[in-house]
């Protein structure tokens, strides 16, 4: 069932109590710095993940390795014109700078709501939070004068054969991906933002995600039981994001240089049925050893296939999942994804079947040269009697925030 709430015609007392409170709730509820919260923290709190960087060119979260847990989110925004947008941007950008350095809340008084939650205790740890923020297409439209602003290649998700969407669970204004090491910090952290961005923005729908632990070493794996991201290109070179993650600057416009296109994807695995099939099947399926991660004509999970050596596929079928995904031939090289993908479980469906999956998101240069080849290559793959892919969208993840006075979307809305 969809998070997203109705909407509420009569918002407008909601949006002025935003525009009423925004700046002054963000500083009276805001949280000390990262070095008084050193200060002050007791001994046991040295164990506690540290503050991950927020300033910068490009956003955190984006190259990041998957945290273990985070919390994606679709908003519809309800601002009303281009100076609400602006607010909610900054607003948004004051709790994410606040969230992500850690400290302890101000003291409200005895006469005011408290300042903070307390999910996390009274004096609020960083968790090595992140907070990603993208925009989707659907904000470009003529409410706030962003059409001629709108990045090439941002357009509603399409639909691809074998998938199954349901409209309350794709697209929305504005994607916000928080990952974190515990549940406790993320959801503390949606509902800060939900509370001082309230008025200019609802839930549209949301997925908690998880990671699991490296079983025995190296790659996570998915709920399939197999490793998920292994091929990733090298998110430490500097060329290799330009050319694969980083906006074109040849191709875009100005405002985005050091954003990137994320697609985000609900997949459902129909784990019950999967769980029946053979080992082999399954593993040709993928074209990976389970318990390795290797590929078939491999011993090592970071061996490279030998397609080449292997052109009517009889060791790694022509139809498994990497040999589709990526051929590993000069001709699909520049259409390579950032993968960050998570695992979800959601309990139970209507008929009592179990309701598991992938909340899988990947940062790209080109949705159309990357993601949706990749996409097309995979139609009618034999992995789609087992997954139904069902929500997400397209999103550009903004250019981060340079500095303490700089805020998410200011070049875009300049």
């Amino acid at each position: 069932m969809s998070a997203r709430g109705p909407r509420d015609d009569g918002a407008g007392g909601d949006r002025r109590s935003f525009l009423r409170g925004a700046l002054a709730a963000g500083v009276a509820g805001s949280l000390a710095g990262a070095s008084a919260s050193a200060a002050a923290a007791p001994p046991d709190r040295a164990t506690t993940p540290p503050a991950r960087p927020f300033h910068g060119v490009h956003q955190a979260g984006v190259l990041d390795r998957s945290r273990p847990r985070t919390i994606v989110v679709s908003l519809d925004v309800i601002a009303s014109g281009r100076g609400e947008l602006t607010e909610f941007f900054r607003t948004l950008t004051d709790r994410a700078r606040t969230l992500t350095a850690g400290g302890a809340p101000d003291d409200s008084g005895i006469s005011g709501p408290p300042p903070d939650s307390g999910v996390l205790g009274p004096d609020v740890p960083a968790g090595g939070l992140t907070v990603t923020v993208g925009v989707g297409a659907s904000l470009f439209d003529d409410r706030y004068g962003l059409a001629s602003r709108k990045p090439a290649g941002l357009k509603p998700m399409r639909m691809f054969p074998n998938d199954d969407l349901d409209p309350d669970w794709c697209h929305g204004d504005v994607s916000l991906q928080l990952s974190a090491e515990d549940d406790d910090t993320v959801v503390h952290a949606l509902r800060d933002i939900a509370r001082h961005t309230r008025g200019a923005a609802q839930i549209r729908w949301r997925m908690s995600g998880f990671t699991s632990p490296p079983r025995p070493s190296g790659t996570p794996r998915n709920l399939m039981g197999f490793k998920d991201g292994i091929s990733n290109p090298d998110a430490t070179s500097a060329a290799e994001m330009d050319r694969l993650v980083w906006a074109d600057r040849s191709r875009e416009p100005a405002w985005t240089a050091g954003g990137s296109y994320v697609v985000i994807r609900l997949i459902r695995m129909l784990v019950e049925f999967w769980d029946r099939v053979g080992i082999t099947e399954q593993e040709q399926m993928f074209g990976r050893d389970r318990a390795t991660g290797a590929p078939l004509d491999g011993t090592r999970e970071l061996d490279e296939p030998r397609f080449a050596e292997d052109p009517i596929g009889k060791v790694i079928p022509l139809t498994s999942h990497i040999r589709m995904a990526n051929p590993r031939t000069p001709q699909t090289a520049d259409s390579r994804i950032l993968r960050r993908s998570y695992n979800y479980d959601r309990g139970v469906d209507s008929v009592g079947d179990l309701d598991m999956g992938l909340v899988f998101t990947c940062y790209q240069q080109n949705p159309e040269r990357q993601f949706e080849a990749v996409q097309e290559r995979l139609i009618d793959e034999p992995l789609v009697d087992y997954i139904t892919p069902f929500g997400g969208g397209y999103f550009f993840a903004l250019p981060g925030a340079r500095d303490s006075k700089d805020f998410l979307g200011r070049t875009l809305l300049a």
